[in-house]
């Protein structure tokens, strides 16, 4: 209980980031139903002016669902596609020549002025601009030349979780629309990812168990890399954990060397494509007998020293699945060494970078 000036309050530490990851089936579900008509029109545009190039402009949160759209721009789409790196616009004032390119600017709230500025920038530069955003009337959203709303609704926890899934299902949405497809591959996933928001107290054994480690890898291959990337930057955002984030296939070079039985390893492992490239993987870290959790599909259960099986959807669609339950580690995690994940120390909603 805390005492404010209108008398005592109830706080519960993580209610609010537990409240708003639970919404997640419903703010996809929403999107899937309301979201169509915008990624259509959106989509009917890009065709018209068919860019030769994709980049990806965001940070934090924001840049793991860019790097999963550049997967899906490059898979899907057969274009190249790269991530953006804002201060050549912004503090060095290059003016490449981006004719024939989409930058695609994704902030869950439009308020960061660099991206704002590398919109602008961009759009003078030649390049067609859409922004992916949580804020309609943000900056961001006002900057380019097409807007996408996610339609993830008010996001009051410093922690983004419900934004970053509506982020994904954007993106996959608009992506699935330009390749000409109508949606239904994602047909499962609301009720895939509800399954995992019930599943909050399975994920918290893991918590108990990697409650005193203090530091943790995340890995992945594929589309799931992002996941892997996202997981990191929220162990870090609510446990204080140093925890680093490789795709399986650069953990295999250096970084292999640092692993052991007392620093864990959670990959990230749904069956597919991804799952095939993270074998190896898999097979050198149960050589150097690391501790290693695998969240996902059946084919790599065997590989693991423990792990949860998580629904099985299409591969390109897993990230807004798995997510969920790397979202309820942190907040676990974050839980059991006596910290409050609603209030991170030295964080805000919203980065002022420049």
């Amino acid at each position: 209980m805390t005492s404010g000036a209108f008398g005592s309050e109830s706080v519960v530490a993580g209610a609010l980031m537990a409240a708003e990851i639970a919404e997640q089936p419903d703010v996809l579900a929403r999107l899937l139903a309301d979201g169509s008509s915008a990624s259509g029109d959106i989509a009917a545009a890009l065709r018209a002016k068919a860019p030769r190039f994709v980049l990806f402009a965001a940070r934090g949160t924001s840049d793991h669902a860019a790097l999963y759209a550049k997967y899906l721009v490059e898979v899907k789409l057969g274009l190249p596609a790269g991530l953006a790196s804002p201060s050549t616009l912004t503090a060095y004032g290059a003016r490449p020549d981006l004719r024939d390119v989409l930058l695609v600017s994704v902030s869950q709230s439009g308020g960061s002025p660099d991206l704002v500025e590398t919109t602008q920038r961009a759009r003078e530069c030649g390049a067609v601009t859409l922004a992916v955003t949580n804020a309609p009337e943000s900056g961001l959203a006002q900057a380019a030349e097409f807007h996408l709303d996610v339609m993830a609704g008010p996001e009051r926890a410093v922690a983004a979780t419900k934004s970053y899934s509506a982020e994904l299902m954007a993106l996959w949405m608009l992506i699935d629309v330009v390749q000409g497809g109508d949606h239904r591959a994602a047909d499962g996933v609301v009720e895939a990812a509800a399954q995992v928001v019930a599943r909050r107290g399975e994920v918290a054994q893991f918590a108990s168990r990697y409650r005193f480690v203090d530091r943790l890898i995340v890995t992945a291959r594929g589309y799931s890399y992002p996941t892997a990337r996202e997981a990191a930057l929220k162990l870090m955002e609510t446990t204080y954990i140093a925890a680093h984030s490789f795709s399986g296939a650069d953990l295999l070079h250096g970084p292999l060397a640092m692993i052991d039985s007392d620093h864990p390893v959670v990959a990230i492992v749904p069956d597919g494509v991804g799952a095939t490239a993270m074998r190896p993987v898999l097979e050198r870290l149960r050589e150097r007998a690391a501790d290693v959790a695998v969240f996902g599909g059946a084919e790599s259960m065997a590989l693991a020293t423990t792990g949860m099986l998580l629904p099985t959807v299409p591969e390109e669609l897993a990230p807004m699945v798995d997510i969920i339950a790397m979202q309820w580690l942190c907040l676990e995690m974050a839980l059991a060494r006596g910290i409050n994940p609603d209030a991170p120390r030295g964080l805000s909603k919203v980065t002022q970078t420049w």
